[in-house]
């Protein structure tokens, strides 16, 4: 870490120095204009114009790429924050096919993506998402809302054998990704630009790295949903073969583990580490359900047996990922003055 000495330069004006090593890498000279921002603990950030700017671009060169690897960068571009994405080759080359299509996958993948120039040899895309149209909150519980209708839809499908109800769990599953992949854009540029940070909700830069790991948990447990509306189409009858009593009790598991699983959220939003510490109680109390379940079923085939045993092992890792939502709760609560902690 470099040290400054603070000079007086009149009787109410204090000044340092910038580093000349980051005043070249930046591009700030005499007369230029910096931005300060008075942050949590005594932080001071110094900014220079750029970070400012929004219309950052990428240049994805495509000659070398294949489509997957094309479609993954124009994601990783987005994720970073470009506001404009060129996908080109080299001059006398044109995209093939399948280059072309990984574009336009991408942008049906992605939030406010949209195709503004196309030639043969390159396509550019330009994102007209503003950060401040949202909240990192908000999303957060966008998400875990999208997540646990769900996991509604896909138990309800198995208890009533409605394949129709399943595909609907799953034509959600692109908008829980589409919501996820925001978070991260989000996450990523107030990280960069800390003016940002206040812009999407939040008092300072602190939270983003709990935020993007309950970002990353609720889009999981949207892959578990994702997984019960599967079993529902792949199985004969698209149900389980279980009697009334077990399909009750896998349903009361599902309003119970869709209960910790919002709670964890709203823990980690509002920052109350008595809703941490209700959620993990209430793991606590249906942590042995998925095998008290088992444990009572009639005897039944193998593969019967497997499909609820399935179910059940998705329903208990959504409740664990609520449990992890609601440890970086613990933290983020834990960081500020309340009547559990006074921090000096």
């Amino acid at each position: 870490m470099e040290t400054r000495k603070v000079q007086r330069l009149g009787p109410s004006t204090l000044a340092m120095t910038l580093p000349a090593e980051w005043a070249s890498d930046q591009s700030v000279e005499k007369g230029d204009e910096v931005s300060l921002r008075m942050g949590s603990k005594g932080t001071l950030t110094v900014m220079p114009e750029s970070v400012q700017k929004e219309e950052s671009e990428a240049v994805i060169h495509a000659q070398s790429l294949d489509a997957d690897s094309v479609e993954r960068a124009i994601v990783a571009q987005y994720v970073l924050g470009r506001r404009i994405i060129h996908v080109e080759v080299e001059a006398g080359g044109t995209l093939d096919s399948a280059q072309i299509n990984a574009v336009y996958n991408a942008e049906t993948q992605l939030m406010g993506l949209g195709v503004i120039e196309e030639t043969p040899e390159r396509i550019a895309i330009r994102c007209s998402v503003d950060p401040e149209d949202f909240t990192l909150d908000n999303l957060l519980e966008r998400l875990e809302s999208t997540g646990s209708t769900m996991r509604n839809e896909g138990i309800k499908a198995l208890a009533h054998g409605n394949p129709d109800l399943a595909q609907r769990a799953l034509n959600r599953e692109r908008q829980a990704n589409k919501i996820f992949v925001l978070l991260l854009r989000l996450i990523f540029t107030a990280y960069q630009n800390p003016n940002l940070a206040r812009a999407v909700g939040l008092d300072s830069g602190f939270p983003l790295i709990g935020y993007r790991s309950i970002a990353k948990n609720l889009e999981l447990t949207a892959d578990n949903a994702e997984d019960i509306a599967e079993i529902v189409l792949e199985t004969e009858g698209h149900t389980l073969n279980v009697d009334d009593a077990t399909m009750r009790r896998i349903r009361e598991f599902t309003d119970s583990v869709n209960e910790i699983t919002e709670l964890g959220v709203r823990a980690a939003v509002a920052r109350d580490y008595d809703l941490a510490i209700e959620t993990r109680n209430r793991f606590a109390d249906i942590g042995n359900r998925e095998t008290e379940i088992l444990n009572d079923l009639e005897e039944m085939a193998n593969e019967d047996v497997l499909r609820v045993r399935e179910v059940l092992v998705s329903l208990g890792q959504t409740a664990q990922y609520a449990v992890r939502n609601a440890e970086i709760a613990t933290n983020l609560a834990l960081n500020e003055d309340s009547n559990h902690v006074t921090i000096s």
